[in-house]
């Protein structure tokens, strides 16, 4: 059977660091903070953000929308009437480009709209 003190040393040294470490770890950071340093650690600035319309933010995601649908249409089309140029793969995959862009863009305006909706029901 351990000591009281023993039973205290063995679940510190269970845990990984036991108090010498802690002790020792303490004194580096102490050291460090003393020194004196040549030159403060440069700040790093970074430029003000720039303030996006929502009306142009969500004009641009639409307008993404629809080239990609646009690409995916004009693909199907040219591979339709035998063009050499454009294989079966590329078709598919510029037509699951475009749905997946119709996709997310159908969830962001549920979500837009829910989130109105929400408000819209707030007691003030």
């Amino acid at each position: 059977m351990f000591r009281y003190s023993n039973r205290m040393e063995y679940k510190m040294r269970t845990g990984g660091i036991d108090n010498s470490q802690i002790q020792a770890m303490i004194a580096q950071l102490k050291a460090a903070a003393t020194r004196p340093q040549a030159t403060p650690p440069a700040l790093q600035t970074e430029k003000p953000a720039t303030q996006v319309d929502f009306s142009q933010a969500l004009k641009g995601a639409l307008d993404t929308v629809a080239i990609s649908q646009n690409k995916a249409e004009d693909m199907s089309k040219r591979f339709q009437m035998g063009d050499d140029s454009v294989n079966l793969s590329d078709v598919m995959i510029a037509q699951q480009k475009a749905s997946i862009n119709f996709q997310a863009t159908l969830q962001v305006r549920n979500k837009l709209v829910q989130s109105y909706h929400d408000i819209m029901n707030m007691q003030v």
